[in-house]
């Protein structure tokens, strides 16, 4: 059998056009803009404000412009998965409905939750799928709608997630290019760290539910922290150490977008100035899935053949992981 690996060909992403700023936010909650830029990084986010329009919307519109940037057509896509927790339904799946609206005729479709980390479980899982042979162009889409969850009278989360969509096209190639390595974990979050109540089979949406806030997020936020910390820090340096990378071969880290304060203990865990490290929290806020894709659009006319890049997030789950990749498009 050729040798085959996965390599991004295209990336596309969309972003809702209203702005919640700091300030605005301070008509919400007892909270200010120093106090949230100090602690998390973030200044704005956006927010996705038409009640029709769901997490789908912002991935078909990514999904086109990732499409169009690879110069692939919807026709030749094999598979499309959407990383989510905030799909537009529990079924159909967000995919189905992408893969309908972007003409993805001869694709199958489906999505995958790993919350933050989902993106980067999606890549590693359709770049399996591509190195064994079975299929050859996919979509990869992260995308969450996480206002549709968000309590704005919570101070704890309110000030942390934003709305948006990042996908790439991922296609096979015999070069020593795309996906080398990933390294992933899950530790089943029994004391629930990380959560939304309410919704799934175990509590299903009653009047009761919906008037105690149950479908929202909820998170104990110092647990959550320390876990994202240590995870994104110590599995960013493992997948160095396992391809004998030191700091002056990676050229980027692409985090997580979760806070500015796990970023650089991940990036000075891993010996990396913060010139290699792609930061966007301050913009868009976490949107979960879409963070790292997200990172992607934004450097890509940074990114040089044979960069070494590490992807690194953690999430809900809990899970984590990282991926090394050489980038070549």
């Amino acid at each position: 059998m050729a040798f085959k690996r996965a390599k991004i060909t295209g990336v596309g992403r969309y972003l809702p056009d209203y702005v919640l700023t700091n300030e605005e936010l301070e008509s919400y909650v007892d909270t200010n803009d120093e106090w949230i830029r100090t602690r998390t990084g973030i200044s704005e986010r956006r927010i996705l404000k038409d009640p029709d329009k769901a997490t789908s919307f912002m991935a078909t519109n990514a999904a086109n412009e990732a499409l169009k940037d690879a110069g692939v057509s919807a026709e030749e896509i094999d598979l499309v998965v959407v990383a989510t927790v905030t799909p537009d339904y529990l079924f159909p799946a967000t995919a189905a409905l992408v893969q309908k609206r972007v003409g993805a005729k001869n694709a199958f479709a489906y999505d995958l939750s790993a919350a933050c980390s989902g993106f980067l479980f999606a890549l590693s899982t359709v770049g399996s799928m591509i190195e064994s042979g079975r299929i050859k162009k996919a979509l990869v889409i992260g995308a969450d709608k996480m206002s549709s969850i968000m309590d704005f009278t919570d101070r704890s989360t309110c000030i942390l997630f934003g709305d948006g969509a990042g996908a790439v096209v991922l296609e096979e190639t015999n070069e020593d290019t795309g996906i080398v390595d990933f390294i992933q974990y899950t530790d089943g979050d029994e004391d629930n760290m990380l959560y939304q109540p309410a919704g799934g089979s175990l509590h299903p949406a009653t009047e009761e539910t919906v008037k105690n806030k149950q479908h929202y997020i909820k998170q104990d936020g110092r647990s959550v922290f320390k876990k994202a910390t240590e995870g994104m820090a110590d599995v960013s340096s493992e997948i160095m150490e396992k391809n004998n990378l030191k700091a002056d071969d990676v050229a980027w880290l692409v985090p997580h977008q979760a806070n500015l304060r796990i970023i650089h203990a991940t990036a000075r865990r891993m010996g990396l100035d913060k010139n290699k490290v792609m930061v966007n929290i301050n913009k868009y806020g976490n949107t979960t899935a879409a963070t790292i894709p997200l990172c992607l659009y934004d450097w890509k006319e940074s990114l040089n053949d044979g960069d070494n890049i590490i992807l690194s997030a953690f999430g809900g789950g809990l899970t984590w992981g990282a991926i090394y990749l050489k980038w070549s498009k």
